[in-house]
């Protein structure tokens, strides 16, 4: 197996993508990688476990048969949503059909399934666990509800009618994530696209480009998540935007460079021209003192040489200042350089992001409520919204100083970042205020999730020096209607929020 490290491996692979004149899909990009690391690669369709369990689903009629074939030709074209059409409608052949009715395998008279039923529904049971690997993130209800239709399954007693609609609503959302993992390829193809179109255009350092590589190494982990892909993709982005400055500035710094050079050379040039005048001079000084004859012819050589002495001496301080003038506009030009690279290193962060707590700021929050809102309406899915704001700040930051009620805002941020799940979004609102959104969230759960991380700041006290403060903060929450804007939801959420100030403090209302 190979020991480079996997920047390097990163860079092999594309350069191995573009050898091969191949596509740069995720699947591609994902075989050259394995190739030159060593690793095996891994199937990302479970082609021959469907096969396995197609082959054990048997067809009692003509249309049974034909919806078989249709299953065999969506596993051949390795087609979720083809599989997600077929499947439910074959479920709702057999469990309706007379011929099975007649042999006994539906259900007895109290609804529940006999013994050829239950083998079939064993046999479900199987292929959704074998297809639910594919699906790499499904979210906490979803994995509820299938826990739920498997264990019907399995329930020689379960209720044939009742099974039949959880059927239904996990074929509907299996079309969801099957949906979402369609757009998770586009996107992740749209980021490969974006990088690779970006290397041409680098500047000489190549740890930009080693930092986009990492950057998609990152966000290509399984599972994969629409959330970090456009995260990824706007820091990228954020990155070339700050990197055609920097790569503008360089260029017009080496030009001035090569002036300076030129002139350093043409300086240079000048004082060896003086130097060869100033020793013919000298030379031809010497020759006339051994004619002199008397001491009288002497006197004007002499001072023929202290005037040629004097010139060139005033001649090389003048060049040595123009040097020295040289020299420090190119370390100030320099220096120029080293601190737009330095801000290129920053730029992703800091278009995104508070500086004083590193969570997202308002231009942050605004792209994620877009893609939450757009989420949840497609989904169908509950969105949370709920706005904090800490106790007693100013009354904080009057006795403590600023240095201190900036410590307790990081010291806030830090307690709520370790209890937030992995797809909730945190963000500064303003001074004191904070956001979180809390997708798949219901109302009451996300006042629940609000007093757990009250309570474990009770637990997590902040230090002003030696001195214990216990931090709290006042909390509203709302939950998103279908067609609601962020705004509007945030609003509520801060009404209520005013409202448990008024309750009495470290309060949580539901707006």
């Amino acid at each position: 197996m190979s020991q480079k490290p996997p920047s390097e491996i990163a860079r092999e692979a594309l350069k191995l993508l573009a050898e091969r004149k191949l596509p740069p899909t995720p699947a591609n990009y994902q075989d050259c990688y394995c190739e030159i690391s060593g690793h095996p690669i891994m199937a990302a369709f479970p082609e021959k476990n469907l096969r396995k369990i197609a082959l054990e689903l048997s067809a009692k009629d003509a249309e049974q048969r034909e919806l078989l074939d249709q299953l065999d030709a969506a596993i051949s074209r390795r087609s979720w949503q083809d599989i997600e059409k077929v499947l439910p409608e074959f479920f709702r052949v057999v469990s309706s059909s007379p011929m099975v009715m007649d042999a006994g395998t539906a259900a007895t008279e109290d609804g529940s399934a006999t013994t050829d039923t239950a083998e079939l529904f064993r046999q479900i049971a199987r292929m959704i666990e074998c297809v639910l690997p594919a699906l790499e993130n499904v979210d906490e209800l979803f994995s509820r509800k299938v826990e739920s239709l498997l264990r019907s399954l399995r329930d020689p007693a379960a209720d044939i009618r009742s099974i039949q609609a959880e059927l239904g609503e996990f074929s509907h959302r299996l079309l969801l994530a099957a949906e979402e993992q369609d757009a998770i390829k586009i996107a992740l193809l749209d980021l490969l696209h974006l990088i690779l179109e970006n290397v041409s255009t680098l500047i000489v350092d190549d740890r930009w480009l080693k930092g986009q590589v990492d950057a998609l190494l990152t966000v290509v982990r399984p599972p994969l998540d629409l959330r970090r892909l456009d995260d990824v993709k706007q820091r990228v982005l954020n990155v070339m935007d700050r990197q055609s400055v920097v790569r503008g500035r360089s260029l017009e710094a080496q030009e001035e460079m090569r002036v300076m050079l030129a002139a350093f050379i043409e300086r240079l040039s000048s004082m060896n021209e003086s130097s060869t005048t100033f020793q013919s001079k000298i030379e031809d000084s010497a020759k006339r003192i051994e004619e002199v004859k008397t001491i009288e012819d002497l006197a004007p050589l002499l001072k023929d040489v202290i005037q040629t002495t004097r010139e060139m001496a005033e001649e090389t301080a003048r060049e040595r200042d123009a040097l020295k003038l040289l020299q420090s506009q190119a370390v100030a030009t320099e220096a120029e350089i080293t601190k737009l690279q330095q801000e290129l290193l920053r730029a992703s962060n800091s278009a995104r992001h508070d500086p004083l707590t590193n969570a997202l700021n308002r231009k942050g929050l605004d792209e994620a409520l877009v893609r939450e809102i757009a989420n949840m309406r497609r989904k169908e899915t509950p969105l949370s919204v709920a706005l904090l704001d800490i106790d007693n700040f100013k009354k904080l930051n009057d006795s403590l100083g600023h240095e201190s009620g900036d410590a307790a805002l990081i010291h806030l941020v830090n307690v709520v970042r370790q209890n937030l799940r992995p797809g909730d979004t945190l963000a500064r609102y303003g001074g004191e205020e904070f956001v979180i959104l809390m997708p798949d969230t219901v109302q009451d759960d996300g006042i629940k999730a609000m007093q757990r991380f009250q309570r474990e700041l009770t637990k997590n006290f902040f230090m002003a020096g030696s001195e214990h403060i216990l931090i709290t903060f006042s909390a509203g929450v709302a939950q998103f209607a279908p067609d609601e804007s962020g705004a509007d939801a945030i609003k509520r959420a801060d009404k209520a929020m005013y409202l448990a100030k008024r309750a009495g403090k470290n309060r949580v209302l539901g707006g």
